[in-house]
């Protein structure tokens, strides 16, 4: 084989192996369409991938059809995923293929401190490759997602007052420091995003806006196949756009935000009466069940949230808009109405109308993106012959 030929060769591996990476699982019909190699030449550089060691392949179903299925081989290597909600902690440990081998979440008190919290989690995630069998020496990194801005190249939170008692925390350091692991921190919707785009709902698209709507509200973009965001990390900040100029201060500092509208508060206050005391767990859990009341409110905030994303599908165009966070457990009680919002302000696009689907991969979406994180940011020696993934 001549030098050019090899050269190619040797290329298009790598584009094979980088398409597996990105989503996890994926048939060889699949590769071709991700990479634009012919299936002949994906089946030829396929077996010699798996003769080498570098992936394995199953056989699968699609659209009825048996398909062989490529995932890159299991081999020693553990990525960690660490997630801090406002009101829990939730930590999985995964393979280089994405694939979660042990997973454990406990619940927080409302502004849970970060030294406690921090504590928490190395303890959890000790514990969590004890069960697995293995040792802290065999994970890779550790991928942190924050309910806040983040700035990217030091890992704290860019905005004041986002989480109290978070300012200033350089969260990468210290639990770096602690565990003796690269830790890579960033918003928890970015994660979101990018799981969503890398193995999820939006995996097709290379323009897409994750919003997570929960007990605030934010979003992550994605442009040509990567996060945006922004120059201190406060890109699909959301939850912070003014919809009510008399409204509530918010914790921001600003007043009338999304968040003072549509967050857990704003939820839970107007069934007091009613309902008596509830949790954002509890509207979410009876609006499901039918409650009219739990899915009028769940209802408003979807209007109230479309109404903002239609601003920005306006101004960055993406293909899909993926929905995850708790109040997207309620299907379209959430959705239809925040569907319905962005349809009646978004210029209508005769050839790609913009599609609003709920997320795939549910409450793990935004750890899931946290290992993606790491595994992205990670070499992961891939084969006998060396062949790097980076």
């Amino acid at each position: 084989m001549s030098g050019s030929q090899s050269s190619l060769r040797e290329a298009n591996r790598a584009l094979i192996v980088d398409a597996v990476k990105r989503f996890g699982g994926i048939t060889q019909v699949e590769i071709s369409g991700a990479t634009g190699l012919s299936a002949a030449t994906v089946s030829s550089i396929v077996k010699e991938l798996l003769a080498a060691g570098v992936v394995e392949t199953r056989t699968t179903t699609r659209s009825g059809r048996r398909a062989q299925l490529v995932t890159l081989a299991r081999r020693t290597g553990l990525a960690a995923g660490v997630q801090f909600g406002h009101r829990h902690l939730r930590v999985v440990l995964s393979d280089v293929t994405h694939e979660v081998v042990a997973e454990q979440t406990l619940p927080l008190p409302s502004d849970h401190r970060v030294d406690t919290s921090l504590d928490r989690a190395a303890l959890l995630l000790v514990d969590l490759t004890e069960r697995v069998g293995s040792t802290l020496d065999e994970v890779v990194g550790i991928g942190v997602g924050i309910p806040a801005p983040v700035e990217p190249e030091t890992g704290m939170v860019s905005v004041r007052g986002m989480m109290r008692g978070w300012d200033e925390v350089p969260v990468a350091h210290v639990l770096a420091k602690r565990l003796a692991k690269p830790v890579f921190v960033d918003n928890d919707a970015n994660l979101g995003a990018l799981a969503e785009s890398r193995l999820g709902a939006s995996r097709f698209y290379r323009d897409s806006v994750y919003v997570r709507a929960s007990y605030g509200t934010g979003a992550g973009i994605v442009i040509a196949g990567q996060v945006h965001r922004g120059f201190a990390g406060t890109a699909g900040e959301i939850g912070h756009v003014q919809v009510d100029p008399q409204g509530r201060i918010c914790r921001c500092g600003s007043r009338g935000c999304l968040d003072t509208v549509v967050g857990d508060t704003a939820l839970t206050e107007p069934l007091s009466a009613s309902h008596g005391p509830m949790t954002l767990r509890d509207v979410v859990q009876r609006a499901v069940d039918g409650d009219p009341g739990c899915r009028q409110v769940v209802a408003d905030a979807g209007a109230a949230i479309g109404a903002v994303v239609a601003g920005l599908g306006m101004a960055v165009n993406p293909q899909c808009v993926v929905v995850g966070g708790e109040l997207a457990e309620t299907g379209e009680v959430l959705l239809g109405p925040l569907r319905e919002a962005i349809r009646r302000r978004v210029l209508l696009n005769q050839i790609a109308p913009l599609e609003v689907v709920p997320a795939e991969l549910g409450a793990r979406a935004e750890v899931v993106g946290a290992v993606a994180m790491v595994l992205q940011a990670t070499d992961v020696h891939a084969g006998a012959d060396d062949l790097t993934v980076g």
